[in-house]
């Protein structure tokens, strides 16, 4: 049971960005070495294939977690029905021996149990009752998952549609084919999916509140992992902010304490400082959240205190337990530029000018290489600033204000004036009931034609 392959953009000829290119060697050469996970208490919070892929991807990356992660996915995976091949993965010492005898008596349970529910569904079709025929499909569905056999899984689940009577079956089609499609890495299926759910009628204000919360919260967290995969942070930090802890039970896809991580980590390399305050500091829900992960919490809130050093250094600290997550691994890179280039400029943005030497005590940098990534900043636009190499110092780019401001009027004012003559010609073409028409190629008069002065309608032909 291989991991399924993550989607990877395609990368157009002479396009200059190949960052999504760096960004997918470096997880393939990623290796994890000084983890401070607990690998047992983490992997007990995921059931089915989310336990077995976040243990392999861990067994892949971190050599000293390998024989742990896969001893518990092999003690895991023995009572279901899915035959993985993780023996391979290690040295025959470190390893449990291939169990042949075990393999070959699940599969014949796997096929008997196959042919029962085959036999099921075609008896439901027989008798044409829909609603044991979706469940019939269900059931199928169910066990190729239990198989690890998604393709099939899939196609199952998807036929269930034909056969749904309620919007509440509808909905449950659609967490089906979601859950799937986030084992395969199919995002846009994934928010394919979410849309149809959140948009089927007489579901959300049809029933009891409870499990719409339940459903709401799983469609939100779902979204809020395609977004992250396809790096619309801001989106999935918006998606992570809605889910309601009360009901964020979903251990066959995600765990309470990956909301924290993947939403506040999202917020941070992307909200303002008001959004911040308002969305995650301010919010008793995802305060809830952020319990379940202290760090994290310490490092949004010395992030809003302006107190970098302390940020950044507590960022450290849980990167490589982040580089353990399947998900967010791909991302750490990337958000964590994106979090440190914020708040470069939100420390120098109340200075005309700033010491680049104390910059660097703040950030915990060196001088030459604090002054690398102000002038990556610069050539982006991020910061209007230029810098003194000499000196080590930064300053802000002079600029008048006052002049600006009388631009802008001046602009302002000149549209207004062209806008406002062109209502006054079109309020005396309409008094005037003068009209442009068309004629035809083939038409009689092919010339321009204007009715005399004294007619009360003036009307212009334009040949086609």
């Amino acid at each position: 049971m291989p991991l399924p392959a993550a989607m990877h953009n395609t990368i157009e000829p002479m396009q200059i960005d190949v960052q999504p290119e760096d960004n997918e060697n470096e997880e393939n050469n990623l290796v994890v070495e000084n983890p401070t996970m607990d690998l047992e208490g983490y992997a007990n919070s995921y059931t089915g294939l989310a336990k077995l892929y976040r243990l392999m991807f861990i067994a892949d990356v971190c050599p000293s977690m390998r024989l742990e992660a896969l001893k518990i996915a092999i003690n895991y995976v023995s009572s279901t029905y899915n035959i993985p091949d993780v023996a391979s993965q290690s040295t025959p010492q470190d390893i449990p021996p291939f169990d042949s005898v075990w393999v070959e008596a699940r599969s014949k349970k796997a096929a008997l149990k196959l042919e029962k529910l085959d036999s099921d569904l075609k008896n439901y079709k027989s008798n044409s009752i829909k609603e044991s025929i979706r469940r019939g499909h269900d059931d199928l569905g169910d066990h190729y998952l239990s198989c690890g056999d998604l393709s099939n899984a899939l196609k199952c689940y998807s036929r269930a549609r034909d056969y749904c009577t309620s919007a509440k079956h509808v909905v449950n089609m659609c967490l089906n084919v979601i859950k799937v499609s986030i084992y395969l890495q199919n995002w846009a299926h994934v928010l394919s999916y979410v849309s149809k759910a959140e948009s089927t009628p007489d579901f959300i204000d049809g029933q009891s509140k409870d499990p719409n919360q339940s459903v709401l919260t799983r469609l939100k967290c779902a979204a809020g992992l395609a977004e992250l995969a396809t790096k619309k942070y801001k989106c999935a930090a918006k998606h992570f902010l809605q889910a309601n802890f009360d009901f964020c039970d979903f251990p066959e896809m995600i765990s309470p304490n990956n909301v924290a991580m993947y939403g506040g980590l999202c917020a941070l390399a992307t909200f303002d400082r008001q959004e911040l305050q308002k969305n995650i500091i301010s919010s008793s829900s995802f305060k809830l959240f952020l319990e379940l992960e202290p760090q994290l919490r310490d490092i949004i809130f010395k992030f809003y205190e302006s107190k970098y050093a302390s940020c950044l250094k507590l960022l450290d600290e849980i990167r490589d337990n982040l580089l353990l997550d399947m998900y967010i691994a791909p991302h750490v890179n990337n958000l964590y530029t994106k979090i440190r280039n914020r708040a470069l400029i939100q420390y120098f943005s109340p200075y005309l000018s700033a010491d680049m030497r104390k910059m660097a005590i703040a950030f915990n940098r060196s001088v030459s290489a604090l002054e690398n990534e102000i002038m990556q900043l610069i050539l982006d636009g991020q910061i209007q600033a230029r810098i003194d190499s000499h000196n080590k110092i930064l300053y802000a780019k002079d600029a008048d204000q006052r002049s600006a401001t009388y631009e802008k009027a001046m602009s302002i004012g000149k549209e207004y004036q062209r806008r406002t003559r062109m209502l006054i010609l079109r309020a005396a073409m309409l008094k005037g009931h003068i009209h442009v028409k068309n004629i035809p190629r083939d038409g009689g008069n092919h010339g321009t034609e204007c009715v005399a002065p004294g007619s009360s309608t003036a009307s212009v032909n334009v040949r086609n």
